[in-house]
């Protein structure tokens, strides 16, 4: 990945979002750090600034067509363009049966995992388009692949996700921009572990159903990101990645 790479990273505040703002600033990229946590997002930006990159907070609630419009455009009049977007803001949901989900929780998944990634693909590929290309990567989840109790409508997001992953590499590789997603297992990110402290039942079985027997580390999806958004790459478009010790394999 060359030097003054531009990247947007979403979610980056805490957990992938993350470790994937540090992995690009060891890369070379410039990252713009989007977090609805202004705590989280600056604490990134120290971070991806120690790495010796440039970087900018923009608080944001990807929800919101308006913010995610927002973030886009403070990308570019900062940096100038956006060559790399970790479209990665999400959160779990209530971790009940599909039916027990108030209307209220199932608008909310929806609103941010769904349509704030969506959001955040319509104003990105419009940029991507005007500057000659680009690599998204979306975060899906092996609840994106398979169907998985107490996370339905959290899976119905993350199936979605693969939709318009592949929907964006069909439409738009003749100019130049790739799209792939990664489909992380159960990893040790601060969302996980709230989710699992309020369902002690899905802690209790996180990790038997893995075959290596360990849960995810954030680095470990950050390395298989970096690679995608990068120019090793380069012939990969539309693919998902399950990141999962095994467990979709079985």
């Amino acid at each position: 990945m060359e030097n003054q790479k531009v990247a947007i990273v979403t979610g980056a505040g805490s957990g992938l979002g993350q470790a994937v703002a540090v992995k690009l600033a060891e890369k070379g990229a410039n990252i713009s750090v989007v977090d609805i946590s202004e705590e989280g997002g600056q604490e990134t930006v120290k971070l991806v600034e120690e790495k010796g990159a440039k970087a900018i907070f923009i608080k944001a609630d990807v929800s919101k067509a308006e913010e995610v419009k927002n973030y886009v455009d403070q990308t570019v009049k900062e940096f100038g363009t956006i060559d790399m977007f970790y479209n990665n803001a999400g959160i779990s949901g209530p971790g009940t049966n599909f039916v027990e989900n108030t209307i209220e929780q199932i608008d909310q998944v929806i609103g941010i995992n769904m349509r704030g990634a969506l959001y955040g693909i319509k104003y990105v590929v419009e940029v991507m388009l005007k500057n000659g290309g680009g690599a998204i990567v979306n975060t899906s989840s092996t609840a994106g692949l398979v169907g998985q109790q107490t996370v339905g409508t959290y899976s119905a997001t993350k199936h979605g996700i693969i939709g318009i992953t592949k929907t964006i590499a069909a439409e738009y590789a003749a100019q130049g921009i790739r799209s792939n997603a990664v489909a992380p297992g159960t990893t040790e990110t601060p969302m996980v572990a709230q989710f699992l402290e309020r369902n002690p039942e899905a802690a209790k079985n996180s990790v038997d159903p893995v075959p290596q027997k360990r849960l995810g580390q954030p680095e470990e999806v950050a390395n298989t990101v970096a690679f995608l958004l990068g120019e090793e790459a380069a012939y990969i478009n539309g693919a998902v990645i399950p990141i999962d010790g095994g467990f979709t394999a079985i």
